[in-house]
């Protein structure tokens, strides 16, 4: 996902240059010689290339948005709410700077929690910056998984059985170790 204008150029450099890559798979005869080969590598590139194009139309639908209209941004799952946060920003035409002022709180603040999605902000700050963007649930539905559940559980019973051996074995070799007085 492109964040910021930076991100934005850079992404379009390197959609020029993948181009450019597409083109010199489709004019390379030796390459072609071998047709799986070429398919794998035209695949490839021009994968990446549909995946620049559709990152570059997303940014610009949401920085050359009409501002007196909402926009709607959708959303897969909730783990996908820090993507919406950065997208109403550049949808509001709002610099990492504004978004810190309104808050009070530090543009370091801000630039820190976009550049990690996120996962570094606390749920307070998390809803102070979707009621500042303006971000609002429209039509929400939540789905409980009960088999990711188990699953999760198991994996995290595992875990802690053992952390708890490891913890046990750390005890046994201090008491082992320990001199009796």
């Amino acid at each position: 996902m492109i964040k910021n204008e930076q991100q934005y150029n850079i992404t379009k450099e390197w959609l020029q240059k993948f181009e450019q890559s597409v083109a010199g798979i489709d004019n390379d005869e030796n390459l072609k010689a071998d047709p799986l080969r070429w398919q794998l590598y035209r695949d490839a590139y021009s994968s990446q290339v549909d995946e620049f194009k559709a990152e570059i139309a997303e940014y610009e639908r949401l920085a050359n948005c009409d501002k007196t209209l909402p926009i709607k941004i959708q959303i897969e799952n909730f783990n996908k709410l820090p993507d919406v946060l950065i997208k109403a920003r550049i949808a509001a035409k709002m610099a990492q700077k504004e978004l810190a002022d309104i808050l009070g709180i530090s543009e370091e603040r801000i630039k820190e929690c976009e550049d990690k999605d996120y996962q570094c902000a606390t749920f307070l700050e998390i809803l102070d910056i979707s009621e500042a963007l303006g971000v609002q649930f429209k039509n929400a539905s939540v789905q409980v998984d009960f088999e990711e559940i188990e699953e999760f559980q198991k994996v995290a019973d595992k875990w802690h059985k053992k952390q708890q051996a490891k913890q046990n074995s750390k005890t046994t070799t201090l008491l082992n170790e320990s001199p009796i007085q």
